[in-house]
């Protein structure tokens, strides 16, 4: 070997040396950086043997890799702070009530459930039927007239508010006790009768995050369902 080529030799790993060291002496990480991969590669082209040079396009295949690697380390920052993010902020629902599509809500003491059902046409015989866990019914309610659009209604367990106005219906009725129940709304639309979906409301007892990363709710009496799935925070 000779001396010119001991010495580039020589210098090439204290070139190397040194960006090792660098790199140790970064306490916030152990990866190698995009700087540092420049230098050792231009240190690389530097030291290479003039008789038989690297092809060119391996130090482009070199360091489109590095970048392919880095951008994905970037990308999967990015989605882990935005997960953490988003389930910080759901996690705020907890203990809240939210109401989704379903016919089914639970009734705490001294509680209400709240609830919406869409009608497509003015309906004059709308009835509210509730029944208990077990199947049996509990309460059958006229409701009567409702104009076309959103009907909202409130139950505490004996008294029917809809759309801000309580009902005078068999007063002296015992109410229903705490537990869970299911709701059948029917109405006439159009000359035809029909069981309208609704929305009820179920306060959350966990947050979730689902294997496809969307925020998953559980519901007390409902179960697990999607945020995007809540139609109204109350």
């Amino acid at each position: 070997m000779s001396v010119s080529g001991a010495a580039a030799t020589t210098s090439s790993v204290a070139d190397n040396l040194s960006i090792t060291k660098k790199q140790s002496a970064n306490k916030n990480t152990n990866e190698l950086g995009q700087a540092a991969f420049l230098e050792l590669m231009i240190t690389q082209m530097n030291n290479q043997n003039p008789l038989s040079p690297q092809d060119n396009s391996e130090f482009v295949a070199q360091l489109a890799q590095f970048s392919s690697v880095e951008g994905l380390e970037r990308l999967n920052k990015s989605f882990n702070s935005f997960m953490s993010n988003n389930a910080l902020q759901a996690s705020s629902l907890v203990g809240r009530s939210v109401s989704v599509e379903s016919d089914k809500s639970t009734l705490v003491t001294g509680g209400i459930v709240a609830g919406s059902t869409e009608l497509s046409y003015a309906a004059k015989d709308m009835t509210m039927r509730v029944y208990d866990e077990a199947g049996a019914l509990v309460q059958t309610i006229p409701i009567g007239e409702v104009p076309a659009g959103e009907t909202v209604f409130r139950w505490d367990g004996q008294n029917l508010e809809v759309n801000g106005e309580l009902l005078d219906w068999e007063a002296g009725e015992a109410a229903a006790t705490a537990g869970q129940y299911r709701f059948e709304v029917t109405a006439t639309q159009n000359g035809k009768a029909e069981t309208l979906n609704t929305s009820l409301s179920a306060n959350v007892n966990s947050v979730t995050i689902g294997e496809n990363g969307k925020l998953i709710l559980n519901l007390a009496g409902i179960g697990a369902v999607e945020a995007d799935q809540v139609k109204q925070f109350n």
